[in-house]
């Protein structure tokens, strides 16, 4: 099988977009169905179910696109391990992040590996922290920037960069919440307050919720700490959101951090990947830059 239609097979099964595929593989949509036709042919089946709107992964497809992955990951060592002349690491990288992260904690990270790499290409998608280790278990990313979840799963491996604390914030401006925080004694259970829609800042919140012994008045559950801060700078409500994200929001001077009555657990930040690529030779090299 060509690697290059192995890789072309892999950027279709994130996409499902044959347009978009061959724009980014810099391919003609014609030649990239040939090749596709073509693994279908050695493969004796069908990967994709596909019509004029839509395409999808057959049950054959899923199973090929493990073993493409794999393919590849191999292939990439390979190369790294008998080519005499590769004095410097090549290829493409695809990192995940937040938008705080690619401020807060991204940049430093790649001036090193830059500067020790510098012919690696950097592929960065930016999107819900609380998404980072699902790119991950779908192969759409091969690093993510991300809270160490609970549990965390066998086939990741995780490499800390910063413990990041998490804090009450409420609204500077006039409004319903502002009015409840000015009561000699705050009712929390009144408090609208506007929580993640899942991952590590969700069950912070409901953990939060537990121990101060409250059924939570929920405003929105809102995909993305960067929303939650704008949304609680106009007024709609309060949130438990980490530190580094109001520090780098461009309405912290909005926004108010609150006490809280019960101890708020931090967030672990770092660097998730496949453990089986732990040492691959791209993933090794980037997670070497991690020196906070």
């Amino acid at each position: 099988m060509d690697i290059r239609e192995i890789k072309l097979f892999l950027n279709l099964c994130d996409t499902l977009q044959f347009a978009r595929t061959a724009e980014q593989m810099h391919v003609s949509p014609s030649t990239l169905s040939r090749a596709m036709q073509r693994l279908e042919e050695e493969a004796g089946t069908r990967l994709f179910e596909r019509d004029n709107r839509s395409v999808n992964l057959t049950s054959a497809g899923v199973e090929f696109r493990r073993f493409a992955q794999d393919m590849v990951n191999g292939w990439d060592q390979l190369i790294s391990r008998i080519d005499p002349n590769q004095l410097q690491l090549k290829g493409r990288l695809n990192l995940y992040c937040s938008v705080t992260a690619a401020y807060s904690h991204l940049p430093k990270l790649l001036d090193r590996f830059r500067r020790e790499h510098p012919l690696v290409e950097i592929v960065l998608n930016t999107g819900d922290a609380a998404n980072a280790v699902g790119e991950v278990q779908q192969n759409r990313a091969d690093i993510a920037i991300a809270a160490l979840p609970e549990p965390f799963p066998d086939n990741l491996h995780f490499s800390p960069i910063e413990t990041i604390p998490l804090s009450i914030i409420a609204p500077q401006v006039a409004c319903r919440a502002r009015e409840l925080l000015a009561e000699e004694t705050i009712p929390w259970d009144k408090l609208p307050f506007i929580i993640p829609e899942h991952g590590p800042g969700r069950r912070r919140a409901d953990a939060w919720f537990k121990a101060m012994g409250i059924n939570a008045n929920i405003y929105a559950k809102v995909s993305g700490h960067e929303a939650i801060v704008s949304m609680v700078a106009l007024g709609c409500g309060v949130s438990i959101t980490p530190e580094v994200v109001i520090q780098h929001s461009p309405v912290r001077d909005r926004i108010a951090l609150i006490p809280s009555p019960v101890a708020i657990a931090p967030f672990e930040l770092g660097c998730c990947c496949k453990a089986k690529r732990r040492n691959d030779p791209l993933i090794a090299a980037f997670l070497d830059c991690i020196d906070y």
